[in-house]
């Protein structure tokens, strides 16, 4: 490769929601960005991964780029139903008549990530946005003035800023000195991707299930989205997650959780253990690089906090560097960036107290919880409320977010 230095106004590194919505909500702002993604253009996608997109997230989507939000409406769901049983019985049932509220955005809408995905790739070329493929980040040099960057083919690009969306194991965070400080699920968690029976499908319901017999005493969390359901299996002390993710035993769980029917329909199997973890600083020292999305923070998806909280850090990102790049003078510019930091790191801290608590409330086995869940599930029949704290615990609290103009995230 030669060594001349493309140079742009802002650099993105990664291609996933939140890169192509930093470059999105730049462009709104009349600030030019190119995208360097590390993996090729016709990379796998596999699983419909973050399927819950809050009313929030969708009026930042709809307000950078006009149509965007309401696409994703229309290619979504709207679940009108949430259910709970404990140990097979029923302990809650509340179905809404308008479950999304009103008006063209509504609360939330329910599709697979790779469908929003192609509608943020569709906005880009739209708006005439660049991304360069196979151009993984290798090094990130800064200074008061900008930003260099090599990528791993050689080539060189210089930026005023650069954003890090470059995923949980961010180069971009590691070339600044940044460091992911938190924990690990104790437990693992089975994860698939079960495709619709169009002429016999089950209801549009949320459905939770505490220690469903169904799935030999693990909880199980059902969710549908356009074109299939989500199936969460929560392992056990002693489950070895690959052999319960291997083909046959998750069409035992699919038969057995959804019906016979469902058993064919199997497409996406994977399984995890979640990190609660942000890393110790969302900038770099010369204020130059910000990180955003899984870059800065990895979240449990209780709550379904992950993308959502990634397309917020991505707005708030575009917004301080618009600001920063019309700046007259140096402590401006930092001035600008270090909001960013300090709104975004707190609404981190938030959502991943949230998440915790759903996890710590999910994997306790502790006398004190069991006999707490116990008495609700027992007490639900006589008391709604009893039955709609086990249905909203498993997804953390609804707790007032620390900066209300971003929204729940």
């Amino acid at each position: 490769m030669s060594g001349e230095t493309t140079a742009e106004p802002v650099l993105i590194a990664g291609a996933g929601p939140v890169g192509m919505t930093t470059a999105l909500a730049l462009h709104a702002r009349g600030v030019e960005a190119t995208i360097l993604e590390a993996e090729s253009e016709d990379r796998d996608r596999s699983g419909s991964r973050a399927i819950y997109v809050h009313g929030s997230t969708l009026r930042t989507l709809e307000r950078i780029h006009p149509g965007l939000g309401t696409d994703l409406v229309d290619e979504g769901l709207v679940w009108p139903t949430r259910r709970t049983l404990f140990r097979g019985k029923e302990v809650f049932d509340r179905t809404y008549s308008s479950p999304g509220g009103s008006g063209d955005i509504p609360h939330f809408t329910s599709v697979p990530q790779v469908v929003t995905e192609e509608y943020m790739h569709d906005a880009l070329n739209e708006a005439g946005i660049d991304i360069y493929w196979d151009a993984e980040v290798d090094t990130v040099e800064t200074s008061p003035t900008g930003v260099h960057v090599e990528t791993v083919d050689g080539r060189k690009w210089a930026g005023e800023f650069l954003v890090g969306a470059d995923g949980g194991g961010s180069t971009v965070r590691n070339e600044i000195g940044a460091n992911f400080e938190g924990d690990q699920s104790e437990n693992a968690f089975i994860i698939a991707d079960v495709g619709e029976v169009d002429d016999d499908p089950l209801p549009l319901e949320r459905v939770f299930h505490y220690d469903a017999p169904e799935a030999d005493g693990r909880n199980v969390l059902l969710v549908p989205f356009t074109g299939g359901w989500r199936l969460d299996i929560q392992c056990i002390e002693g489950d070895d997650p690959e052999e319960l993710s291997n083909d046959e035993r998750m069409r035992k769980f699919v038969r057995d959780i959804m019906g016979e029917r469902y058993e064919d329909n199997l497409q996406w199997v994977s399984s995890y253990y979640f990190l609660q973890v942000m890393a110790d600083t969302f900038v770099d020292e010369h204020r130059r690089v910000l990180l955003a999305g899984e870059a800065a923070h990895l979240l449990a998806p209780f709550g379904a906090r992950g993308m959502n909280s990634g397309i917020a850090d991505a707005d708030e990102a575009a917004s301080a560097i618009a600001a920063a790049i019309n700046a007259t003078t140096d402590a401006v510019i930092r001035d600008e960036v270090e909001l960013y930091a300090a709104r975004r790191e707190k609404a981190a801290e938030f959502n991943l107290n949230a998440a915790g608590q759903a996890l710590e409330y999910l994997q306790g086995d502790s006398p004190v919880t069991i006999l707490r869940k116990e008495a609700a599930a027992s007490l639900a029949d006589h008391f709604e409320t009893a039955g709609e704290w086990l249905d909203d615990a498993p997804y953390g609290p609804h707790g007032t977010p620390p900066i209300v103009s971003t929204g729940n995230y």
